[in-house]
């Protein structure tokens, strides 16, 4: 049995992933910003552990884990949560920046290094989900995509930092996924939305399997999804 440490496991890709390792009988250690949090998501997943760390603060993620029991060794660190505050360049404020840069990027880098020695212990496996706004950036776009651009170059710099001790990288890069957040990116853009026309969670998961479950000859670096309609 696997043990697989989420973020955003509450909705979207990341309660697809955790519901479809949790039927398979892996074990399931859930990240929640806060308390409240932690108990919604072990009503949503029963069966799985929870951790408190809040992801918009990457400062008091070591703090919060001293606090805390932690794995001994993890299979798999899936970074799936994330977080988007459209604006154009001369109306984003600094809070807005930090906001994102810290959710989407810091934090990771934070959750990736406290977490290393458990991840080299099981020759485990850091995924991230990116987005497609990590390859390319649209109006309107640059904070949320500068975070993911920065993600993508965290995980490139890992994969190679980490390969000699048996640590395999997957970056993710999703198009637009039918998901809470898609239904408020729509709602920032003044758009009606229409989850049928994007990305159901369940194929971004089925990927995301994938990866995991590759077999130790090969590794998935990089994998696009995009929708098919």
């Amino acid at each position: 049995m696997s043990t697989h440490l989420i973020t955003g496991a509450g909705s979207g890709i990341g309660a697809a992933v955790a519901r479809r390792l949790a039927e398979r009988g892996d074990d399931l250690l859930l990240l929640a910003r806060d308390a409240g949090r932690a108990k919604e998501l072990a009503a949503l997943h029963p069966g799985a552990r929870t951790l408190v760390g809040d992801l918009s603060n990457p400062d008091r993620l070591s703090w919060a884990f001293a606090q805390q029991p932690m794995p001994d060794r993890l299979d798999s660190l899936l970074h799936i949560a994330g977080v988007v505050a459209l604006g154009r360049v001369g109306e984003l404020t600094p809070k807005a920046w930090h906001l994102q840069l810290n959710a989407n990027l810091v934090s990771p880098a934070e959750l990736t290094r406290l977490l290393l020695p458990q991840l080299r212990v099981a020759q485990g496996h850091v995924l991230f989900v990116n987005s497609g706004a990590g390859l390319s950036a649209s109006p309107e776009w640059s904070a949320y995509a500068a975070s993911k651009h920065g993600l993508k170059a965290l995980a490139d710099s890992l994969r190679h930092e980490e390969h000699g001790n048996g640590v395999r990288v997957t970056s993710v890069y999703p198009g637009r996924t039918a998901s809470p957040m898609q239904a408020r990116v729509h709602q920032q853009e003044g758009k009606e939305y229409d989850p049928a026309r994007w990305i159901d969670p369940e194929s971004v998961a089925t990927t995301i399997l994938m990866a995991l479950d590759l077999p130790r000859d090969a590794e998935v670096n990089d994998l696009t999804v995009r929708p098919g309609r």
